[in-house]
């Protein structure tokens, strides 16, 4: 199998810090998150920026601030995200791809989400898709329903997007795909052979499905965007531990963790 890839999702939009108070908010802490969570073995970092009062945001300069942090202190593959949060336009939502990171994520779909609908059309779709081009940042399809996969599957076929695609399977959202193994090999029946992927498991499913990716040869994600706890009724004491399990999950199974330079080597980044 190829090394494992560990991305951490360090913010995301909707966790509070009263939900846990290990949540990083300013760039600062985000970049902080970011360092330790390379110590532990992380390769990638998926990236939320909070305003002032801890509200998501998806301004430019928050996102740069946070960037230049990163870039300086570690060799971390910086993912930004143009999910935002429900609500966002999409002026709103693509600004940090301008700021050329080596990855972005392309939800290729609009789903339900909780008691909200996180809305992409598929115009916007294509909008997100010829920025990326434009600032040569590879897209990370973010797959919550199976019809996510042909869209993006669409967008090659329009000279939107380019092989080899990687995908993030996100499983366990409420109005999502449920997270379950058997709709996990489903998924991947659905992708082309020469994909790489990432599956993310929401809430409670993080570390089964996690799992799941380690022994099916896939890569996985972690973080506080999807889950906040280390265990049941026990908050994780920020982003760190939860990498650092997987590592050691990985050991287990036989799978050596990527370092960012060897995740750049199979997703096909060039290096910085």
């Amino acid at each position: 199998m190829e090394k494992l890839i560990i991305t951490v999702a360090l913010v995301g939009a909707e966790v509070t810090r009263q939900q846990t108070p290990f949540l990083p908010l300013t760039p600062r802490e985000i970049a902080d998150e970011a360092r330790k969570v390379r110590e532990a073995g992380a390769s990638i970092v998926h990236l939320h920026m909070r305003d002032q009062f801890g509200n998501p945001s998806q301004a430019k300069a928050l996102f740069a601030e946070a960037i230049s942090y990163i870039q300086a202190e570690t060799d971390l593959i910086i993912q930004v995200s143009t999910g935002g949060a429900t609500g966002m336009s999409a002026e709103e939502r693509v600004q940090p791809v301008t700021l050329a990171p080596e990855m972005a994520s392309l939800s290729t779909g609009s789903v339900n989400f909780g008691d909200d609908v996180f809305s992409n059309p598929l115009p916007m779709v294509r909008e997100f898709a010829r920025a990326c081009q434009l600032h040569h940042v590879k897209p990370e399809v973010e797959v919550f329903e199976v019809g996510m996969i042909q869209n993006a599957l669409n967008l090659v076929k329009q000279g939107l997007l380019q092989d080899p695609l990687h995908f993030n399977f996100v499983l366990g959202v409420p109005g999502g795909i449920p997270a379950t193994a058997k709709n996990l090999l489903f998924l991947l029946d659905l992708i082309p052979s020469s994909s790489t992927w990432t599956v993310s498991g929401i809430g409670r499913h993080q570390l089964s499905m996690n799992t799941h990716g380690i022994l099916l040869g896939g890569h996985v994600r972690t973080g506080f965007e999807d889950n906040i706890y280390y265990r049941k009724g026990v908050l994780s004491e920020g982003n760190a531990p939860l990498v650092t399990r997987l590592v050691a999950l990985a050991e287990i199974f036989d799978r050596p963790v990527a370092t960012p330079l060897e995740a750049r080597k199979l997703l096909g980044i060039l290096p910085r």
